[in-house]
């Protein structure tokens, strides 16, 4: 009950304060009940995206204007609301997919088909913020990484299918950044299980260029970087620093190096600073932020007047300025033709930031055989209008199927597309 004395102003502040505090009360109420697999009283009827009608039918006509090499093919693959960070399952026919928004969305393929045949939200009791990452153990647990928490769900894949879901925190919320660092901008994750079963996850820093003061807590904490841990959330440390925002990576199966997509400075023109694919060979490496991006100086901040680090590792693949590469994936499959087999593909989100419009397409890089990049191409785009300057989608990952297909991520348009080979 109020206080008769309490003015109206200050009755209104206060409902306000109970009503933000309220939803964080009872995630934590809520995780705490699936944690002892209790249930939280969540309706169990989860809603389905509706996978046919209007809007199908107009992603399905939007994908004849992707250009392709001979041979392939582009399908709609299921419609995925804000759809970004995808892991595939390791067991069944179904994968997981993040968002930036409060949900992650199981994608079912029941019959084994060319397209799902479901997609409804996963643990709908938890209402996640910022679950832009989402990848798997090598025993089958679902890890997902949000702003500041990281997730782990048992056996995802077999038990998702109700509201409560078994769930632990690897790193509870919080204590994945120091609080106060907490941000809007460049914070959606991305993670991988290492060849050394350690987790890793990327590290936005949320500036465009990082004050100065800045730099100490950063480095030491990973924000700007990639840190790893263990599984179980112990032996966390910083694995490489001087990236300003990266939102894509994978392991090269055969040398276990690590790579990883880099975002970089905006508002220094139309075509610098050019975008970046790195190669990690071992930890403890620096990437050159803010100092230089590609063979760009950072002028913001004074960062230009500052002899460049010795031990920098300079980009193995510059793209574009401003095309926003996103998630990347080693081609792992058999279905493509010889010449994939062994390299990388990497999504650009596509620009917001040039005079005219660049990206909205996926790329693919070949390797050297001593495990270099050898050579960028275009492999899909025409979601950007190049008449027009209109967005028709915005690829965000890549993820290779069991099958050797190759699924693309569409924030925008909302869906998962599969690209497969014929050779006809």
């Amino acid at each position: 009950m109020f206080d008769q004395r309490l003015n109206p102003l200050a009755a209104v502040a206060l409902v306000l304060t109970l009503g933000a505090a309220l939803p964080a009360a009872a995630q934590m109420q809520n995780i705490d009940k699936l944690k002892q697999m209790k249930v939280s009283g969540t309706d169990p009827n989860i809603p389905m995206v509706p996978q046919t009608g209007k809007n199908a039918d107009q992603l399905r006509e939007n994908l004849k204007r992707i250009k392709l090499p001979p041979g392939f093919k582009i399908d709609l693959y299921a419609v995925v609301p804000d759809a970004r960070m995808i892991a595939v399952a390791p067991s069944t026919n179904m994968m997981f997919v993040g968002t930036r928004k409060s949900n992650v969305w199981a994608v079912t393929n029941r019959n084994s088909g060319d397209t799902a045949t479901e997609v409804k939200e996963f643990a709908p009791s938890l209402k996640f913020r910022n679950p832009n990452a989402v990848c798997w153990t090598r025993d089958g647990f679902l890890i997902v990484v949000e702003t500041n928490r990281v997730y782990t769900f048992p056996a995802a894949e077999f038990f998702y299918e109700g509201a409560d879901v078994a769930v632990g925190e690897v790193v509870p919320q919080g204590e994945l950044i120091p609080v106060d660092e907490e941000s809007f901008n460049h914070s959606g994750r991305v993670c991988r299980i290492g060849p050394d079963n350690k987790l890793y996850i990327t590290l936005g820093q949320p500036f465009n260029v990082q004050p100065r003061e800045k730099l100490a807590l950063y480095t030491k904490v990973g924000i700007g970087g990639i840190i790893r841990m263990n599984i179980d959330g112990t032996g966390r440390e910083v694995y490489a620093t001087g990236v300003r925002n990266s939102v894509g990576m994978d392991f090269n199966p055969k040398d276990k190096t690590l790579w990883f997509t880099d975002n970089q400075t905006d508002g220094m023109g139309d075509d610098i600073p050019m975008g970046e694919i790195n190669r990690a060979t071992q930890p403890g490496q620096f990437f050159g932020y803010p100092y230089i991006v590609s063979k760009t100086r950072i002028t913001e901040n004074g960062y230009d007047k500052d002899p460049l680090p010795a031990n920098t590792v300079h980009p193995q693949v510059m793209t574009d300025a401003h095309a926003a590469d996103l998630g990347m994936a080693f081609y792992t499959g058999r279905q493509f033709p010889a010449k994939y087999q062994g390299g990388f593909f990497s999504a650009q989100h596509g620009s917001w930031n040039r005079t005219k419009p660049i990206g909205a397409r996926v790329l693919f890089t070949s390797l050297k055989a001593d495990g270099t990049a050898d050579r960028t191409e275009v492999f899909a785009q025409g979601w950007l209008d190049e008449d027009t300057g209109t967005y028709r989608g915005r690829p965000v990952d890549v993820a290779v199927a069991k099958d050797g297909s190759l699924f693309v991520s569409d924030d925008y348009a909302g869906a998962i597309y599969r690209i497969t080979y014929s050779g006809q």
